[in-house]
């Protein structure tokens, strides 16, 4: 997830719209914007103020403060939360995954339950679970027997709408997609490459605002909650650990961004290092 991009265009932005966009943003996903924003506010709201016939983001500001809360709010407020993702993205966390981590799930299980939960948390586009996707195909044939429950969500609609397409670009391709996979689970649709149904179908899409009551309801094996925790307040980063916690199997790992930890948020993670990745776990023992 990244709140990061280029310089609007040479719009200035009044501090009373965008402490409307600030309030409205945090009330409806909890995302923090901070006073440098102003830029990205304008560069991702001037589409869609262009969309609506308005030639300045002050215009879209201004029908929005004077419209009851509907479909063009959310649309800003998804267009500000856009996210950040590629496949296989960072490597060494899909590393660990492929060769320790879901080796050990399934000789743990194997004799058991033989299910494996994995949820990917703020999928955006949809390359994470993808990725996760193909190694379980590419990897893991042996599983075909097993009680697979694979999900991923998203904020955006949007998102979830080309997650589920799964239909990328070449500069998309080109970002973390190793070469032998392209060829086996891609075919090329003119400029763009359409991921197998049979890897799509894999993993069940849903919408889910973090920040709000979550509808997942097993508990998983695997979770992946990667650069959300950045983008809240600590009162927020607490709960949504909280929930991990409520949810996470024993035995099962968090994944999080690079620049992202549980010190000082939840002293019930002990953060575990697997191959070259971080991981945490509920402490054993820990409250859940």
């Amino acid at each position: 997830m990244s709140l990061t991009g280029p310089p609007g265009q040479s719009q200035s932005l009044g501090p009373l719209d965008f402490d409307y966009i600030r309030a409205l943003v945090r009330k409806e996903s909890s995302i923090v914007l901070d006073g440098s924003k102003t830029y990205l506010v304008t560069s991702r709201l001037l589409p869609i103020a262009r969309t609506h016939g308005h030639e300045t983001v002050g215009a879209l500001i201004c029908q929005l403060q004077t419209t009851p809360y509907g479909e063009l709010h959310t649309k800003v407020i998804e267009a500000i939360a856009t996210t950040e993702t590629s496949f296989f993205r960072d490597h060494h966390p899909f590393a660990a995954l492929r060769d320790e981590i879901i080796p050990e799930l399934v000789q743990r299980r194997e004799s058991s339950t033989r299910t494996l939960n994995i949820w990917s948390a703020a999928c955006s586009s949809g390359q994470e679970p993808h990725s996760i996707a193909m190694i379980l195909r590419d990897r893991f044939a042996d599983l075909k027997g097993w009680n697979l429950q694979l999900s991923a969500s998203d904020f955006s609609h949007g998102m979830i709408a080309r997650a589920q397409a799964g239909l990328y670009t070449q500069l998309e391709i080109n970002r973390g997609l190793p070469a032998p996979y392209l060829v086996r689970y891609f075919s090329q649709q003119e400029d763009q490459w359409l991921l197998a149904p049979e890897v799509r179908r894999m993993f069940r899409f849903f919408h889910q605002n973090l920040a709000s009551e979550w509808t997942i309801a097993a508990q998983v094996d695997i979770l992946m909650m990667r650069n959300v925790l950045i983008y809240f307040d600590v009162a927020t980063r607490r709960e949504l650990l909280r929930r991990v916690r409520r949810i996470l199997r024993p035995g099962g790992y968090l994944l999080l961004g690079s620049a992202e930890t549980t010190l000082n948020l939840d002293d019930l993670f002990t953060r575990v290092l697997v191959g070259r990745a971080v991981f945490y776990q509920v402490t054993k023992g820990a409250d859940r």
